[in-house]
């Protein structure tokens, strides 16, 4: 079922009145209390608006986040049924230390079609090609890499490669550079990161490498959009994390995920930037209006585009 075209609207400004409340927040040296009004806003927000919502990736379980939890309903209790993924703030030490990147996240589908990640870790891929055979999760990075320079006819050492800057991902930088591929280290915000591979004025290439599961998601909505070819798989550091995936309904530890078995159907997405960053420019306050920059896509429509907007404090 298409979503209605309405709800970009709606969504946008989400994301935009979560991105102003945090950014009141910007440079104070408490990620918490950033992170607080992003969510508070954004749950007041979603409250507004006429759906029956349920939040498949929050901040947490029940027990974790008293809100923006996984499982809980918001909106009125009118219309239509929608799974919403949220990240009130991505970047909290960006946001706390006045560092580019900081985002407000959200992405919405029709019931059922926004897959329930874990809280645990995935291993992901992300490249912007119509040839879904060029690279793969399971492939070696010099293969990856090889085949994606032929794909695009350039060499290695013209690619650039987007990688979170973790001791974890100590050989696969390695082995990046060694092929004098050029590197992209990033310190947080794997949404982000994973979108940098949309268009060619980023200068990416491909992103790569052991981040956030829910993160995944909510960069496959948007990677959908683009026509971008994303697989992920998985991480369970823990029996428990193990029993609380199985509660969810994930049984194969290690099955690797396609794009459309993480988001299926048509999608909504908006990331909007609190500070400055690749993606988009953060928010701007003058007197009693504030300009916001969004990244918003919608599947159904084609809409794949950053939207600058000014709206009263």
């Amino acid at each position: 079922m298409i979503l209605d075209k309405k709800l970009e609207e709606l969504f946008l400004n989400v994301s935009c009145r979560a991105a102003l409340s945090s950014f009141y927040f910007v440079g104070k040296k408490d990620k918490i209390l950033a992170d607080k009004a992003a969510v508070d806003s954004m749950r007041s927000e979603l409250n507004k608006i006429n759906m029956k919502g349920n939040i498949v990736i929050g901040e947490g379980e029940l027990d974790e986040a008293p809100m923006l939890y996984i499982g809980e309903k918001l909106g009125t209790n009118n219309g239509p049924e929608l799974d919403i993924a949220v990240d009130p703030l991505e970047g909290t030490n960006f946001a706390a230390n006045n560092l580019p990147g900081a985002l407000s996240v959200i992405a919405v589908a029709n019931k059922s079609n926004l897959f329930n990640a874990p809280e645990t870790y995935m291993n992901k891929i992300s490249v912007n090609t119509s040839d879904f055979d060029v690279v793969d999760l399971d492939f070696p990075v010099k293969k990856n890499i090889f085949n994606l320079a032929e794909y695009k006819n350039k060499q290695p050492n013209q690619l650039t490669a987007c990688i979170l800057d973790r001791p974890r991902h100590k050989e696969i930088i390695e082995e990046l550079k060694k092929l004098k591929v050029n590197l992209k280290l990033i310190t947080d915000g794997d949404v982000s990161g994973a979108l940098l591979v949309t268009d060619k004025k980023y200068g990416v290439d491909i992103f790569l490498g052991i981040g956030g599961a829910p993160e995944g998601v909510l960069a496959a909505s948007a990677l959908d959009t683009f026509s971008c070819k994303f697989q992920g798989r998985f991480l369970f550091k823990t029996q428990r994390d193990k029993d609380r995936a199985k509660k969810m309904g994930i049984n194969n530890f290690e099955k690797k995920y396609e794009l459309n078995e993480i988001v299926s159907g048509d999608s909504i997405f908006c990331a909007t930037g609190i500070t400055p960053g690749d993606l988009v420019n953060g928010i701007n306050i003058k007197g009693d209006e504030f300009i916001s920059e969004t990244l918003i896509t919608h599947k159904s429509t084609g809409l794949k585009k950053i939207i600058k907007i000014k709206q009263k404090i």
